[in-house]
């Protein structure tokens, strides 16, 4: 694709990277053919296609627009264009360079900029978080149920990880979300590895930086990264041989620290480093010697897993978690249209609930059409949308904690 970017951008690092990404693109379209909104709306300037040459177009000088910014904003992020695309465009990257650039040309109305800004001053800090969610948990009984879905409940950490008493030793990110209204899921993996011989370490790290990163502030998730490995980085000294992230967006993040950070001369060898320590807990265990753990899978029922968008399109981990399940003796069910997403993405499901809930409603079709008694997930954005119906809805890793499996 030829480009003839504007002066504004045109020499700035974010230029240069946009356009080396803009001319790898050979508008072939088959990134079409897997776009949960293209599939969805059927407008190809809600699909990666249509979206580049919007950004294109930005980026060499045409005014944004409030239309504009709507498509880029319709964007789940999935990057399952990106697992398509034969000629490899970073396509979540430009969305990101493109995304920043008109929301500095464009401004948002009154409540839509209003609901941004509370999530990004609330969700990345637990100690604002916890006590919103712990408020919600009061009036959620008294909403209708489309409401009270939207109300995560709070969950208290009633037991402490097990003690570090081993050799191999990880780290894990503590981070946000999760740590409020799902501590289990931690657990349920220093449970796991503390039987396989793996001892976890939990630093008080925070959010990942996904949330900012993904609705254009992009210097805020630099700071979040710069916390999180000053918090890392003496147990990385210490040799701790991994950072262990059980939320595979989060996950997805972190082992992207090292190009978040690249231009920043004080942390872009420790980024780099964090990035390619970032693991994902079925790359741990795939590795492992799991006979201690025997076969949690027997007598289970049946399992529907759901592959987050962040495990099969950006960590590169399609079939891991399935594979690792059948090993374990679970017996997996069929579930068609694995590709597509579920629509959580995030913020997503809550600035554009209309389209995520279509995608929810699709993709619990998908997940329950083998009759599953329980459906797992690796995210916990997937798992608290997905969550509130017939079948329940767990993280992969309360299934082999047995100990603790409620279900």
């Amino acid at each position: 694709m030829q480009t003839e970017l504007a002066d504004f951008i045109r020499d700035t690092p974010s230029g240069l990277e946009a356009e080396r990404i803009l001319r790898a693109c050979v508008h072939c379209g088959f990134c079409t053919a897997t776009c949960p909104t293209y599939q969805l709306l059927g407008d190809e300037l809600d699909g990666p296609r249509g979206r580049i040459y919007q950004i294109k177009q930005v980026l060499e000088g045409m005014p944004a627009t409030t239309r504009v910014q709507q498509h880029l904003d319709r964007c789940l992020t999935c990057r399952s264009c990106e697992t398509t695309c034969p000629s490899g465009v970073q396509y979540s990257r430009l969305l990101e360079i493109g995304r920043e650039v008109v929301d500095k040309q464009v401004r948002r109305g009154f409540f839509a900029a209003a609901a941004r800004r509370m999530l990004l001053t609330v969700v990345p800090y637990r100690q604002r978080f916890a006590p919103l969610v712990r408020a919600g948990g009061w009036v959620r009984p008294l909403l209708p149920q489309a409401l009270r879905h939207k109300i995560p409940a709070f969950e208290t950490a009633t037991q402490d990880l097990p003690p570090v008493r081993h050799e191999r030793r990880v780290l894990v990110l503590k981070g946000c979300a999760q740590s409020v209204i799902a501590p289990r899921i931690d657990r349920a993996l220093a449970s796991t590895l503390d039987r396989v011989g793996i001892s976890v370490v939990c630093p008080d790290t925070m959010c990942c930086g996904a949330l900012p990163q993904h609705l254009s502030a992009p210097d805020q998730a630099r700071e979040l990264a710069r916390r999180n490995i000053d918090l890392w980085w003496p147990e990385i000294e210490a040799g701790a041989e991994a950072v262990v992230i059980t939320a595979t967006g989060c996950g997805a993040t972190v082992r992207e620290y090292g190009q978040i950070l690249a231009d920043d001369k004080d942390y872009a060898e420790k980024a780099a480093r964090v990035a390619a320590l970032t693991r994902d807990p079925v790359e741990i265990l795939s590795g492992a010697d799991v006979s201690p753990l025997g076969k949690p899978g027997k007598d289970s029922g049946r399992i529907a897993f759901h592959t987050p968008c962040t495990l099969q399109h950006a960590l590169k981990l399609d079939g891991q978690v399935e594979q690792l399940l059948q090993h374990l003796g679970f017996d997996l069910a069929a579930v068609a249209d694995r590709h597509l997403c579920c629509g959580s993405a995030g913020s997503y499901s809550l600035l554009q609930p209309g389209i995520s809930g279509k995608l929810r409603d699709n993709k619990l079709a998908a997940l329950t059409g083998d009759d599953p008694d329980i459906i797992a997930t690796a995210n916990i954005g997937c798992l608290e949308h997905l969550g509130g119906g017939r079948v329940p809805v767990v993280h992969w890793l309360e299934l082999l904690d047995t100990d603790n499996r409620a279900t």
